[in-house]
């Protein structure tokens, strides 16, 4: 666990603020979406895949947006996206995997107090090998030389969230228990209508 999420919230020591966004970060194959859907679904909130708001707001796939414009395009795209969802109650929203790269998403995740960003950890080659189990198309996936470089300059920033939660090994369930275990001591957690 993070040393911010050790002491707790912005809030005073002691105090749990009501959490408003549980959103999750983590390199791609970290499980974000299948673990975001269920843990929306045991709390009662809405699920939100930033990249499905993004296609959408795009009318393109990810991948079209990185061919036909290019990687800086999709994250100034992703950063709208995110700055349209910081009022949103109740959801659980995962984002892409270099979301937290850019300063400004950094910010509007961690600094409001009823926000948990949760990093979804595990090994890089785990990683790499659930990623090819899906038919998701990763655009990243096409550089494989560059991936183990764009891990490592993204771990500092994925270590920037409230709380950290070891995924290797574990199914999507697991690591949905343990996101709400940690979550709950830190954050009242409010449940949605089911």
């Amino acid at each position: 666990m993070s040393k911010q999420a050790q002491r707790g919230t912005a809030t005073e020591p002691g105090a749990r603020q009501h959490l408003s966004r549980l959103i999750l970060t983590g390199f791609m194959g970290a499980g974000k979406s299948t673990v975001g859907a269920i843990l929306a679904r045991e709390m009662g909130w809405r699920f939100i895949d930033l990249d499905d708001v993004i296609e959408a707001a795009s009318q393109r796939t990810i991948a079209e947006i990185f061919r036909d414009y290019g990687e800086a395009d999709f994250r100034r795209r992703e950063r709208e996206a995110v700055e349209q969802l910081s009022n949103q109650e109740q959801i659980v929203l995962a984002l892409g995997g270099g979301a937290v790269e850019d300063e400004s998403i950094r910010s509007l995740l961690i600094h409001p107090p009823e926000n948990c960003l949760v990093f979804l950890e595990a090994p890089l080659p785990e990683l790499l090998a659930r990623c090819t189990l899906g038919a998701k198309v990763r655009p990243l996936l096409a550089e494989p030389d560059a991936l183990a470089a764009r891990h490592t300059r993204r771990l500092p920033y994925y270590r920037t969230a409230h709380v950290t939660v070891a995924t290797d090994g574990l199914a999507p369930q697991a690591v949905a228990d343990r996101v709400l275990e940690h979550v709950s001591t830190l954050w009242l957690v409010n449940a949605g209508k089911r």
